[in-house]
Parts: C-alpha cells; sequence; structure tokens
C-alpha cells in the first residue's frame, strides 16, 4: 500500500515537474502591415521605393509589412473600408473621400520647407506653344491627372468655375469641347498626352515640374508653365478607421522617423515632403466647395 502510494507520488511530481520545465507556447506572430501607395510615379522608380519601406517600417515595427502600389486610389478606400488595407498614402482629396465613409482617418500631413502644409496646382506645356493662361486654352484637348487627384483635377477645376469658364454643373468639356478632356492615371501620365501630342497643355502638381522626382531633367526643359492655382492640401498618410489605437501611435512614430536626417532621402523620394501631425479638419479646409464640383463633373 504504502509502496503504491509512494510511486504514485513520484509519478505526480514528475508530472508536474515535466509541466513546469516545458516552454510556453510561442506568442502568435504579429499581423502583416499593408501600406498602399498612390500610382503617381514612374512604376519603376515606384518598385525599388516600396522595397526600401517594406524593410524601413519592418525594422521600426518588428512586424512583416507588404507595400502595394494598386492601379487607382480607389483600391486604397476600399481597402480601408473592407479592412484589407491598414495605411495609406493618398491626395487630399481621395482621402476626404475615405474619410467621408468612415473608414479612414488623418495620420500625418506633408509639410514643405516654406512650412506650408499646401503647394500649387500648374497647368504645363510644351515651351514652344504660345498659351499664356487657362483662358487660352478653350477648345483645345487638356489631360487632368486623374479623376481623383487634387492638384491635377480639382483644383484647376474649380478655378474654371471661378473664372466663370464652366456653369455649376463643372463639366470640362463646356469650355475644352466634347471629347477633348483626357484623364491619366497619375501626373506622369497626363505630360505623357502632351508629350504625344495628345494634348496641348496637363494639369499636375508644381513639384512636378519644380523637382526631379517624376520627370527628367529633359522632359522638364521641354515643358513651361501656362498657369497656376491653389492652394492645395498636401498629401497625407491615412489610418484605416478601425486599425487599434496602440498600432496607430506606433505607426505613426515610425513614421515620423523618417524625418531624421539619415531617412529623409528616402521619404522624400517616398512622399516628396517632411511628415507632421496635422488636423483633419484644417488640413481639408477651402477643399469642400471644389470636391463637390468635382463629384458633379463626374456623375454628370
Amino acid at each position: 500500500m504504502h509502496s503504491r502510494f509512494r510511486r504514485w507520488l513520484i509519478g505526480a511530481a514528475c508530472l508536474l515537474g515535466g509541466l513546469l520545465a516545458s516552454p510556453a507556447p510561442a506568442a502568435a506572430p504579429a499581423p502583416e502591415l499593408v501600406v498602399a501607395l498612390k500610382p503617381d510615379k514612374n512604376p519603376d522608380s515606384l518598385l525599388a521605393e516600396k522595397a526600401a519601406l517594406e524593410r524601413f517600417l519592418g525594422e521600426k515595427l518588428a512586424r512583416p509589412v507588404r507595400v502595394i502600389v494598386p492601379l487607382t486610389p480607389a483600391v486604397i478606400i476600399e481597402g480601408f473600408a473592407n479592412g484589407t488595407v491598414d495605411l495609406g498614402y493618398l491626395s487630399a482629396t481621395d482621402f476626404a473621400r475615405a474619410s467621408k465613409l468612415g473608414g479612414a482617418r488623418l495620420l500625418l500631413a506633408g509639410e514643405f520647407p516654406n512650412g506650408q502644409r499646401s503647394y500649387r496646382s500648374l497647368w504645363l506645356t510644351l515651351r514652344e506653344r504660345p498659351y499664356r493662361d487657362v483662358t487660352e486654352l478653350r477648345g483645345r484637348p487638356v489631360a487632368f491627372a486623374s479623376k481623383t487627384s487634387t492638384s491635377g483635377f480639382v483644383v484647376p477645376l474649380w478655378d474654371l468655375r471661378r473664372r466663370g469658364l464652366v456653369s455649376e454643373k463643372g463639366n470640362p468639356e463646356e469650355f475644352f469641347g466634347k471629347g477633348n478632356v483626357l484623364f491619366g492615371v497619375g501626373y506622369v501620365s497626363a505630360v505623357e498626352r502632351v508629350f504625344a501630342g495628345e494634348a496641348e497643355a496637363a494639369a499636375v502638381s508644381d513639384y512636378v515640374f519644380e523637382q526631379d522626382k517624376h520627370l527628367t531633367p529633359d522632359q522638364r526643359a521641354r515643358l513651361r508653365v501656362v498657369q497656376a492655382q491653389g492652394p492645395v492640401p498636401s498629401h497625407v498618410i491615412a489610418a484605416r478607421a478601425s486599425l487599434p489605437a496602440p498600432e496607430v501611435a506606433a505607426v505613426r512614430a515610425a513614421l515620423l522617423a523618417f524625418n531624421e536626417t539619415a531617412h529623409a532621402g528616402l521619404r522624400d523620394r517616398l512622399f516628396t515632403t517632411k511628415l507632421v501631425v496635422a488636423g483633419q479638419r484644417e488640413h481639408l479646409a477651402n477643399l469642400q466647395e471644389a470636391l463637390e464640383l468635382a463629384e458633379r463633373a463626374l456623375t454628370r
């Protein structure tokens, strides 16, 4: 009897010791963070920058990061809503639409070297063309950067309305002529329409013409400014509205590290500007009427 009890005690002790010595279950791996970049630059350069951003954020956040470059910003907006995109770099117009649907919140905004969080929209034409302002483009074919671009469509269309060149319907064909309004899939594609002779002018951001990030020096040398309009709120980095607050804070801190001198070069290639914390209402001020006009133009 005593020997059986003693053997039972020894067995129980061994079992308990084994349980205590067993390693704790491995923690579940951190979920992948999906970041979407708006397609407004040369695809080849975007691929290189995509890989660099994955490495940078992956190291900062200690979690897998996947960067995608969708064909249209609509994919980013839909991704926020259905949970397949966590972060997105997009125009103020695209962000306003995503926010209106309840899918995104402002994380950071771009700030230019002059301390401004806005820039200008430009109409560009070939250097030898005679146009001095947009009024001389009546009846001529033009290219807007895209249907969702703030500087490449929303603001130049609003400028046409303020000048009385289009009605409250916002139809740009009222001024440029039926069949004369073209849309690209980004700044470069709009300018390429001008180079190809398909359009007399293209609406883009000022930094497309003034910096080397989108066009080559030779391409820029072939162009000149017809007219500037604005201001245009800078691009933003937005977070999925359902992203948990601790993750939002970690991602914001990681992105702000781009402002350190060692990382500023990559930051400028990816986002053009310094990244700063900004209020959503303040950043989108003065854009609402222009957005409403663009929506009427696209739903006619």
